[in-house]
């Protein structure tokens, strides 16, 4: 489902080959298929991308194909959870590199269940996850820039919050969180050179939608007016405009990719109840 690696590593881009050239950009949840595609096209763009996850052999894995395409990147395993591990990780790579231009927090998740059934556990994975993990990421990278006096671009991979997603009410809460957080921070690291912005993919084709039944993923494609289903590399093409020189005046926004889904109708994650149906 998906581009492949080899695909991803030839896809037509509109971007220079040197658009990124030297610049090291960090990726949380590279070895997913939204954060493989953001590390190909990075990569391919001239930066050195460290993918950072908690799965070393995954992440190793994708090295070596971004390695087979003459592609530079590296691997940090750690638990964006746990704040001290984040704080260890970008010590490490700002010693091997001497600088960080770029954090995509590519990293999260979610499962499809009626919000009134959720348990504390389960509620309490997603926040930590795609709230807590994001903002640990957000602030190390931004303690660093300011310390090195040095700029930098944050790029968060969210959701669609603005109309119906039903079923993913605790991954709703975290996202939404994220992208408040962004908006606030972009005010208050501006005099610091930091841009924070978001990107919101919408029905995107990948792996992650295996964790939703066959009902909600045929319907997928109809979610939007354009009847399709986008690409991960349409949401890398996004992070890039945002994380390159072409986002310098952009700061506190959300880029939705989405195919106007958000202005299109409802999406049910779980299959719509027979009640909404009139039946």
């Amino acid at each position: 489902m998906g581009l492949s690696d080899d695909e991803l590593a030839v896809h037509p881009t509109v971007y220079a080959a040197d658009a990124l050239r030297d610049r090291v950009v960090v990726v949380s949840g590279g070895a997913g298929g939204i954060g493989r595609a953001i590390a190909f096209l990075f990569a391919r763009l001239g930066a050195h991308v460290v993918l950072v996850g908690r799965d070393r052999a995954k992440l190793s894995a994708l090295c070596e194909k971004l390695g087979a395409h003459g592609l530079k990147s590296s691997v940090q395993a750690a638990d964006i959870r746990d704040p001290d591990a984040v704080m260890a990780m970008f010590d490490a790579v700002w010693t091997a590199h001497g600088r960080i231009d770029c954090l995509v927090n590519s990293a999260g998740g979610q499962f499809p269940q009626p919000a009134i059934d959720f348990s504390v556990k389960g509620w309490n994975a997603v926040i930590d996850t795609n709230l807590n993990g994001t903002w640990f990421m957000m602030q190390a990278a931004a303690q660093r820039w300011r310390d090195a006096k040095h700029p930098g671009a944050i790029v968060n991979i969210v959701i669609v919050t603005t109309h119906g997603l039903y079923g993913i009410a605790h991954s709703i809460a975290a996202r939404s969180g994220v992208i408040g957080l962004s908006r606030a921070v972009a005010v208050e690291w501006a005099p610091l050179g930091i841009r924070v912005n978001c990107v919101a993919p919408g029905a995107i084709e990948t792996e992650g939608w295996n964790v939703y039944t066959s009902e909600a993923r045929a319907a997928y494609p109809r979610s939007n007016p354009m009847m399709r289903a986008g690409s991960a590399f349409d949401i890398a093409e996004a992070c890039v405009y945002l994380a390159a020189p072409s986002g310098k005046f952009i700061t506190g926004e959300t880029l939705t990719v989405d195919g106007g889904g958000q202005l299109w109708g409802e999406t049910w994650t779980t299959g719509k109840p027979d009640y909404f149906r009139g039946e």
